[in-house]
């Protein structure tokens, strides 16, 4: 079954930065599309960020200019620099993959807390 494991979550002032990892448990060249989703309490989640095999990317036009996704599948993982952090940020953020922007094929891991407070 594969695994994926999200961190680099944490606590930041507003303006701050943080960088997200996730690591698969399988080649990430498999995955057509990698993408960050965020989630908060009585909130569906929702994609942020997303990275194709070729290194297109898209983005949640709150987080646009301000977050950058990135991939390396030698290494299975793909990131999340987020800059310029809000208060409206705060969320738990996972990542999944699928054949599409938008589409998660595995199973969600524990998310990694993202905390943006003064």
């Amino acid at each position: 079954q594969v695994q994926l494991v999200e961190s680099g979550g944490g606590l930041v002032q507003p303006g701050g930065s943080l960088r997200l990892s996730c690591a698969a448990s399988v080649s990430m060249f498999r995955i057509n599309v990698m993408g960050w989703y965020r989630q908060t309490p009585g909130k569906q989640r929702e994609l942020v960020a997303a990275i194709t095999n070729g290194g297109i990317t898209n983005y949640a036009d709150v987080v646009k200019g301000r977050f950058t996704i990135s991939r390396d599948n030698a290494k299975n993982l793909v990131y999340l620099q987020m800059n310029s952090l809000k208060f409206e940020d705060t969320a738990v953020y996972y990542c999944n993959g699928g054949l599409y922007s938008g589409s998660y094929s595995y199973p969600w891991g524990q998310g990694t807390q993202v905390t943006v407070s003064s």
